[in-house]
């Protein structure tokens, strides 16, 4: 159970990276000085990969808890 939790956390935090990931991508796109259809082109592409950052996120943390309880 300890390599459940453990794995669990590391996916947690890979997922918290790419959410950090995504905010400096966000910055850079808005302050690139592009038109608007270009800058929404590029926040279309940060969105999609913010929904898979969250996503691997909650399932490194439902790891971690499902490892908790059956440990």
């Amino acid at each position: 159970m300890e390599l459940l939790i453990w794995g669990g956390a590391l996916l947690s935090l890979l997922g918290v990276a790419a959410l950090l990931w995504c905010i400096v991508l966000a910055v850079k796109a808005r302050k690139s000085g592009l038109p608007d259809d270009q800058i929404r082109q590029r926040l279309q592409k940060v969105v999609a990969i913010n929904l898979a950052a969250l996503a691997v996120s909650f399932l490194g943390l439902m790891l971690v808890m499902v490892g908790v309880i059956l440990s």
